[in-house]
């Protein structure tokens, strides 16, 4: 499992069917919020309609048996007094909830207007009728709490007065549920106030069904869950397959890299496709990278060959010179012996500082003055002028001392009469110039010479001490502190070698 996970293509496409299926989920989501919303506030707006169609009619003082919202047909629609009363509900309505009341039955606490009796036959009537509301109310105190009109909700202001036959423009909405004619359902009530000519204060209630909205929902829902997770499988399968074919650069390059690694041979090289995306990039940056690293082997192998000849030699010279004195002391050339020790204890210390340049050692950060250090080197030395003016760089003392050394030792082995040393400031730069005027470097070997035991003179360079590290080391030392040093032809015909470093 973790090997399954570790690799990039397993790891996109999971990254990408998650981001994916996040993002359906949320699309779905909002879908079906919005989906409800809408078809809520359509079963409302339905509802709005037929319950000021009603209070239309009440306000037009059509008495409660002839209201034409109240058929069978219609949906559920409940009329209450100001009182809390149920004074007309729709036919066959057997149960409620979610509106003001939940009585289904209406009860009348006046005569209905479109009694036919005179007023004196009415009065026991209606005194039986209050009897009869005495007891109701009796058992509305025990059974159930008075209802709150919606007209005056709680978090909203209540509605200016309304004059007699006018009906209230707010509109108070619910959900809920209601039984009728044994079929129970979900509604969207709307609850609309009107003041009557002859009844006062009426709320009316009128609900639609909410069936369209659940079966739009629903039918929404079943095709998200079928589809969704397809979307996702395909968004998944794709992912895996496009990720594979990008990849597959990548699976020969790291094929042909262990190739490498087994057999050692930097010459080979991994396959480059013919595209420009970042893995062909990678391989060409991967076969650069090759070709340095064969170089650099190369260079290495050169170096310890190189290394073993010149130590070679004085170590045999040095044995001879010791065995001869060991038969005949007589014939001990110990100058000679000397100069070899000398020549082979250089040699060491010049091996030792390429080969700490060599692992990266950072030269120390201290604050030397190459005109001081150009004075100090040029004491001692025959026919070396100076001319410099102070320029603080920052590196090692020792080792910026064993550069210039090296160029004035390269300088009077070459030079006829004198070499010539400046110092001077340019810009955020100190240069410092070695000329002499000897016979010069060819155009042609002035990059040449800074490699490795390269001499152009062989002959001379073996028989004057010199091994081909001088000009190899001093750049490695420049390049070490930032700088560069280049080889040039100087004003008298000779060589001419400058050296250039930041400023402190």
């Amino acid at each position: 499992m973790n090997r399954l996970f570790g690799s990039v293509r397993s790891r996109a496409t999971l990254g990408a069917t998650l981001v994916v299926a996040v993002a359906l989920f949320v699309t779905g989501a909002a879908v079906l919020q919005a989906l409800r919303s809408n078809l809520t506030a359509e079963a409302g707006t339905q509802a709005e309609g037929t319950a000021r169609a009603v209070a239309s009619e009440l306000a037009a003082r059509t008495p409660y048996d002839q209201l034409s919202g109240l058929g069978s047909k219609s949906g559920p629609v409940q009329v209450v007094d100001e009182d809390g009363n149920l004074v007309a509900a729709s036919e066959d309505l057997q149960r409620i909830s979610g509106t003001v009341t939940d009585r289904v039955e209406p009860r009348r606490s006046s005569p209905s207007p479109s009694a036919s009796a005179s007023p004196s036959q009415s009065a026991p009537a209606r005194e039986d009728d209050e009897d009869e509301d005495d007891e109701d109310d009796e058992d509305d105190d025990e059974d159930t709490e008075t209802p709150r009109s919606p007209s005056t909700p709680e978090d909203e202001e209540s509605e200016p007065s309304l004059a007699p036959g006018e009906t209230g423009r707010q509109t108070t909405f619910s959900s809920g549920a209601a039984t009728m004619d044994d079929d129970t359902a979900d509604y969207r009530f709307a609850a609309v106030d009107v003041q009557t000519h002859d009844r006062g204060l009426l709320t009316v209630s009128a609900g639609a069904p909410l069936a369209a909205e659940h079966s739009a929902v629903r039918t929404a829902l079943t095709v998200m869950l079928i589809g969704f997770p397809l979307l996702a499988a395909l968004v998944a399968g794709m992912t895996w397959v496009v990720t594979g074919r990008a990849l597959r650069p990548v699976a020969g390059i790291r094929e042909e890299m262990a190739a490498i690694t087994a057999s050692e041979d930097l010459k080979r090289r991994v396959p480059e496709p013919g595209t420009h995306d970042e893995i062909a990039r990678l391989a060409r940056t991967t076969n650069e990278t090759l070709a340095a690293l064969e170089t650099s082997v190369e260079r290495q192998r050169r170096f310890v060959a190189d290394a073993s000849h010149e130590l070679r030699s004085p170590i045999a010279s040095l044995r001879t010179q010791l065995e001869v004195a060991a038969a005949h002391p007589e014939l001990l050339d110990l100058d000679g012996a000397v100069e070899d020790t000398v020549r082979l204890q250089h040699l060491a210390a010049d091996l030792l500082l390429l080969a700490r340049l060599d692992a990266g050692e950072r030269p120390v950060d201290a604050r030397v003055d190459l005109a001081a250090l150009a004075r100090e080197e040029a004491a001692g030395r025959t026919g070396v002028t100076v001319d410099a003016e102070s320029a603080e760089v920052a590196g090692s003392r020792g080792q910026l001392a064993r550069l210039l050394g090296n160029l004035l030792d390269n300088g009077r082995r070459h030079a006829r009469e004198t070499v010539s040393v400046s110092v001077r400031r340019e810009g955020d730069r100190a240069v410092l110039a070695v000329a002499d005027d000897g016979d010069g470097v060819a155009e042609a070997d002035r990059e040449r010479i800074f490699e490795r035991f390269v001499r152009l003179d062989a002959a001379r360079s073996r028989d004057d001490g010199g091994a081909g590290l001088g000009l190899a080391l001093a750049r490695d030392v420049a390049v070490r502190h930032g700088g560069t040093l280049t080889a040039g032809a100087a004003p008298s015909g000779g060589a001419l070698f400058e050296l250039r470093l930041p400023l402190a």
